[in-house]
């Protein structure tokens, strides 16, 4: 019998150079060492109850869970410290490295959910910084499956990545043009998602629809 996907969320974080911010995973990982990827995780129970008034829903969305954005939201801001959030004064969000650090690690090691950051530092999360592009669901054949919901997020103004040591050996910033060539030439090792998202952006940035194709993964 196959597995049930899990969900999970993955962010494209692109800046105004038109390049991705991509991750390498540690080497002593075992799912996937030593592979780029993007930023993105499963969906956590404290995602799925988020508390809906920590969060401004604008302009089109979807029908789709908000656990997804909220899943999305918090992957990026723990692997590499990009908040996409607002102050309810519309001050800057965060701006004590120290005070990002701490929030980060209380994150990961579950002792504090995204909405009780969002709470406690009078923020919201806004789904129009999330452009929700598609998704792709892992094979049958795989013992672990993930439906994975794709989304495209600008840089915000006066944010720049610090990736956590534990999760992410390198981080680069790359346009989907220098990573695809990277891969072809052995350079960057990626998994079919990766490359069929790279893919996706190149397109978009030519002016093209930005949507994942549906396509069933090998």
């Amino acid at each position: 019998m196959a597995a049930i996907p899990k969900p999970a969320s993955t962010v494209v974080l692109l800046d105004r150079d038109n390049r991705v911010y991509m991750t390498k995973r540690p080497h002593t990982m075992k799912f996937l060492g030593g592979y780029f990827v993007f930023p993105g995780g499963g969906v956590e129970r404290e995602d799925e109850h988020a508390d809906e008034q920590f969060i401004k829903i604008e302009g089109e969305r979807v029908e789709l869970p908000l656990s997804y954005y909220v899943a999305a939201a918090r992957e990026l801001f723990e692997e590499i410290g990009i908040l996409l959030c607002e102050k309810n004064d519309q001050t800057e969000p965060l701006p004590n490295y120290e005070k990002t650090m701490v929030y980060r690690k209380q994150l990961l090691d579950g002792d504090l959910s995204f909405c009780q950051l969002l709470k406690k530092e009078k923020m919201h999360l806004c789904t129009k910084k999330l452009n929700y592009f598609g998704n792709l669901i892992t094979p049958e054949r795989s013992p672990i499956r993930f439906n994975t919901r794709f989304f495209l997020a600008y840089l915000p103004d006066g944010q720049q990545p610090m990736p956590d040591t534990y999760e992410i050996e390198e981080g680069l910033w790359v346009t989907p043009e220098e990573a695809l060539s990277a891969y072809r030439e052995n350079r960057m090792p990626m998994v079919l998602p990766t490359i069929t998202t790279l893919n996706v952006i190149q397109d978009y940035l030519h002016g093209n629809p930005l949507k994942m194709p549906e396509i069933i993964l090998e």
